[in-house]
């Protein structure tokens, strides 16, 4: 099982070496005969084969590990462990996979190096190797992250003058989240009585978190990691320190803040009156904006963030709603005779998305019962669910988000189902990436590949144990909280 999953790692390294030229860099040099290969239309249609198939492969292992799980076989939390890191620390050195933001995160990490704000800098300002692979929709755009990402980014430019290992550099921020995933979430799996092992293994390993998270280097595992890592800390008392990692969630992408709506309801007494909560929130907040502020000053960032928000917009995705209805209701608009209103329609739609899950954030919030670990947990899934749909931007590894708090709480045959689906499908048709654009015969190709692994693999999910059989205790009734936790 582990070992079909590290060979499936290894072909997606070597595929990803094909199909992704790195910049002039050690590891370019390296890589130069399979950069070469994949310059041909055969050759690259062979590292998209390696690709998807190496693809299917950590897929399948990822659901024999699943069904592992089930019996709570003694060392099963340390199987999922070994075999998490088993199947994503091949890729350690590969390119930016499936996406190119990689090469994005490396130019605004030198931008900042140089105290040249991303925020009002885009890679365009760079020349050379630092700047040469990033997409050409971002060349001439300012960065929407925030400062945690640009200063650990700063700090790989610093600490190596090659684009390749700053590349791999990092991706050390997606294995730091890992790593903090695999210590919060059986804690957590634990608040709701789930088995540790299971919901460890729903998230770390599934093959959406080795295409995207750690293949791809993006930012969402660490978002997730330091949510997680919050919501525990929270709940073992010390929400100060909770508020902090909120903070830095907040600090990788804006919509990671939103976890300390768990940490406010966690760490209050059962029956918290609204004032009570409003004044908790305003102190987790507080401590959150601060360690916001504080980690872009060692180099000069400020509040650059804020101007920023707007950048993902640029992009039009399927998956968000707000963002397909406002297309629906431009479309009708702009046939009615009204062109000029296809661009505020748009607009209408996603401002009004993002303010109905600010909304659900602070129902949540106000009135979710305290005290109660899986309802805090219940409420963190939800907020960051309603941001996912009603974003204006939603890619497939936002998902990261989301996949963590959901995993925790009992499922339901359906709800297993679908997590299962999502994790199958997002992992496998990661190669479908805008890499292909403007290749038709490529696209027909790998849709092909994707939907004839996909569907025995979606198969495959129906062994999978559902929740109810796995986990026959009660989710426990509201926590006695103690302490400063009051």
């Amino acid at each position: 099982m582990i070992t079909r999953g590290v060979v499936g790692a290894l072909l997606v390294l070597v595929g990803g070496f094909v199909i992704t030229p790195l910049p002039a860099s050690v590891g370019a040099t390296l890589a130069a005969p399979l950069t070469q290969w994949g310059a041909t239309m055969p050759g690259h249609g062979v590292g998209l084969v390696l690709a998807v198939l190496g693809l299917a492969l950590v897929s399948w292992a990822w659901l024999s590990l699943l069904r592992a799980c089930v019996p709570r076989p003694p060392g099963a939390l340390a199987l999922v462990r070994r075999a998490t890191w088993s199947w994503t620390l091949p890729l350690l050195i590969a390119p930016p996979l499936f996406s190119r933001d990689g090469f994005s995160y490396v130019a605004q990490g030198e931008l900042t190096r140089r105290l040249l704000s991303p925020y009002s800098y885009a890679p365009v300002t760079l020349s050379g190797p630092w700047s040469e692979r990033v997409d050409p929709r971002w060349m001439d755009t300012p960065t929407p992250y925030g400062p945690v990402p640009l200063v650990w980014g700063a700090t790989a430019t610093t600490l190596t003058r090659d684009p390749w290992l700053a590349i791999v550099l990092e991706r050390c921020a997606a294995l730091l989240g890992l790593a903090l995933l695999l210590w919060a979430l059986p804690e957590l799996a634990r608040w709701c009585r789930r088995d540790a092992a299971t919901v460890t293994a729903l998230v770390t390993a599934s093959p959406l978190m080795v295409a995207h998270g750690v293949g791809g280097l993006h930012n969402d595992v660490l978002l997730a990691g330091l949510g997680a890592a919050a919501l525990v800390v929270a709940g073992r008392g010390s929400w100060g320190w909770a508020g902090v990692l909120g903070g830095l969630a907040a600090g990788v992408k804006v919509p990671g803040g939103l976890v300390c709506v768990g940490v406010v309801l966690v760490s209050l007494g059962v029956g918290a009156t609204v004032p009570r909560r409003v004044e908790r929130a305003l102190a987790v907040g507080g401590l959150g904006v601060i360690t916001l502020l504080v980690c872009g000053l060692p180099y000069r960032l400020g509040v650059g963030w804020v101007g920023a928000l707007a950048v993902p917009g640029e992009v039009l995705t399927p998956f968000s709603l707000s963002t397909t209805a406002g297309r629906a209701v431009g479309w009708v608009v702009n046939h009615a005779g009204h062109p000029e209103l296809w661009a505020p329609a748009l607009t209408t739609a996603r401002t009004l998305g993002m303010a109905a899950a600010v909304l659900v954030g602070v129902v949540c919030a106000l009135r979710a019962r305290s005290g109660d670990r899986p309802a805090a947990l219940r409420s963190v899934a939800v907020t960051m669910l309603a941001v996912l749909l009603l974003g204006p931007v939603v890619h497939a590894w936002y998902a990261l988000w989301v996949v963590p708090f959901v995993a925790a709480l009992p499922l339901g045959v359906r709800q297993l189902r679908v997590l299962l689906a999502i994790s199958v499908v997002g992992g496998v048709s990661a190669p479908l990436d805008s890499s292909l654009e403007g290749r038709p015969v490529a696209i027909v190709l790998t849709g092909a590949m994707v939907l004839a692994v996909a569907v025995p693999l979606l198969l495959r999910t129906r062994g999978v144990p559902d929740a109810s059989e796995r986990d026959s205790a009660p989710a426990p009734g509201p926590a006695v909280l103690t302490g400063t936790r009051r």
